[in-house]
C-alpha cells in the first residue's frame, strides 16, 4: 500500500481534543459500527439515526466495520430516515474488505477481496482449536461461533446472536480476545488477525484492515487521509479501529453510541459553519 503507519500512537477521547480545529479540516466522516453507532448487533437508536442522517447531508460519511453487509442493512440502513443522503454514504463491511455504494435504487458492491477456500478453512480450524485450548469455547452459545463471510472469517465467542448484555460482559477488558488473536496469528502469519467487536476475532487478507479501508476511501474521494475523521470505540493498540488512526486519520475515541451522539451534536454546528 505504500503507507507508513504511526507507531506508539495514543488516541484520546474526543472530549480531550480540539473539535473546532478538527471540523475545520474535515472533509469526510468515517465510523465504526458496533459500540460506536449502535450496541453490538442491535439497531441504531432513533436519535443516533437522525443525527447520522444529518451528517450525510453535510459531507461524505462512511461506515467501516467487521460486520457483514447484512448487519449494516439491519443495524443502520433499515432505520435511517428518508432525509438521509444515501449518495453521500460509503459502506465498507468486513473491515473494508468489501465496499458498497448507493446507485439510486440499490446498494451495489464495488469490490470484494475474498479469501481462498484453503485460507478460510485454515482460519476456521485455528480459531476453534485455539479457543478450545484457551478455554474460550463456551458451552452456551446463541447461533454459530464461526462465520465465513467470504472476505473475512469471524469468531464470536457466544455466537452471532448472543444477547447484548451477555456479549458486553464476556470480555470487558479485551484480554480474552487479545489472547485468542495472538494465538491464531501465530498459526496464520500470512493473514490479518485482529480483535474485533465485544466477543469477536476477525481474520482477513493481510494488509486489508481499517487502515487499508480509509486509505482506499481517501483515494476514491480524492482527499488527503488527514482530512478524514474516524470515530470508533476500539482505539487501543489491540483494537480493530486503531489501524485507521495509525493510517493518519483524525481519530476520535468514543465510549458508546450515546457518546457518539453527543459528539455529532457538537460537531454539527462546527461543520455547518464552514459551508
Amino acid at each position: 500500500m505504500g503507507m507508513e503507519k504511526q507507531q506508539g500512537l495514543v488516541v484520546s477521547s474526543w472530549q480531550e481534543q480540539d473539535l473546532s480545529s478538527i471540523c475545520l479540516r474535515a472533509k469526510v466522516l468515517a465510523f465504526d459500527l458496533d459500540t460506536t453507532l449502535a450496541r453490538s448487533k442491535t439497531r441504531m437508536t432513533e436519535p443516533v439515526a437522525f443525527q447520522f442522517a444529518t451528517m450525510t447531508r453535510i459531507m461524505p460519511v462512511a461506515i467501516v466495520s467487521g460486520g457483514r453487509f447484512e448487519q449494516f442493512q439491519e443495524q443502520v440502513l433499515d432505520v435511517l430516515p428518508v432525509e438521509t443522503n444515501r449518495f453521500n454514504l460509503h459502506l465498507m463491511p468486513t473491515s473494508g474488505t468489501r465496499y458498497y455504494r448507493w446507485d439510486g435504487g440499490n446498494w451495489s458492491q464495488v469490490y470484494a477481496h475474498d479469501l481462498s477456500e484453503q485460507d478460510r478453512h485454515a482460519a476456521a480450524a485455528s480459531l476453534q482449536r485455539r479457543a478450545q485450548e484457551l478455554g474460550f469455547w463456551e458451552e452456551k452459545t446463541w447461533g454459530p461461533r464461526i462465520e465465513d463471510r467470504g472476505s473475512q472469517i469471524t469468531f464470536s465467542a457466544l455466537g452471532q446472536e448472543a444477547p447484548v448484555d451477555k456479549k458486553e460482559a464476556w470480555d470487558p477488558t479485551n484480554e480474552k480476545k487479545n489472547a485468542l488473536t495472538s494465538a491464531v496469528a501465530g498459526d496464520l502469519p500470512h493473514l490479518q488477525v485482529r480483535s474485533g467487536g465485544s466477543t469477536s476475532v476477525d481474520i482477513s487478507a493481510r494488509g486489508i484492515d481499517k487502515a487499508y479501508a480509509v486509505q482506499k476511501l481517501a483515494g476514491i474521494l480524492d482527499i488527503a487521509i488527514d482530512q478524514m475523521v474516524f470515530v470508533g470505540d476500539r482505539m487501543d493498540p489491540d483494537g480493530n479501529d486503531y489501524p485507521a488512526a495509525q493510517a493518519g486519520t483524525m481519530a476520535l475515541r468514543v465510549s458508546d453510541p450515546q457518546d457518539t451522539l453527543t459528539l455529532l451534536q457538537r460537531m454539527e454546528p462546527l461543520l455547518m459553519s464552514k459551508s
